[in-house]
């Protein structure tokens, strides 16, 4: 993912995460809030409870790969952050996906 779709400062991860909105469920929290931009923007969080920096980075590397995908899906003008919870250490890829897609769909992001 080219880094003008990533949110990348640690302020606006927390501006989306208090002011904006937030979904979630078993696998992920999804938290969304207006950027004014003509294209949206994505973050992701794992925390160090997940487990060692492989497991984190495979985690972030997964989902990364899911929201480029669906760029073209979402709609424009949204920073979105995307926080892991615990019980996807142990979910593939598809269950991944699908936990994107039924939070993105619930949130109105989907074109």
């Amino acid at each position: 993912m080219k880094q003008k779709f990533r949110v990348r400062e640690n302020a606006r991860f927390q501006e989306i995460r208090q002011q904006g909105k937030s979904l979630s469920d078993r696998y992920l929290v999804l938290s969304y809030l207006a950027n004014g931009l003509p294209y949206s923007r994505y973050g992701f969080v794992v925390s160090t409870r997940l487990g060692g920096a492989v497991v984190r980075n495979r985690i972030k590397r997964q989902l990364r790969e899911i929201m480029r995908l669906r760029m073209l899906t979402i709609q424009p003008g949204w920073d979105i952050v995307v926080i892991a919870r615990q019980a996807i250490k142990d979910a593939d890829y598809h269950l991944m996906d699908a936990a994107c897609a039924r939070l993105l769909g619930r949130a109105h992001l989907l074109l």
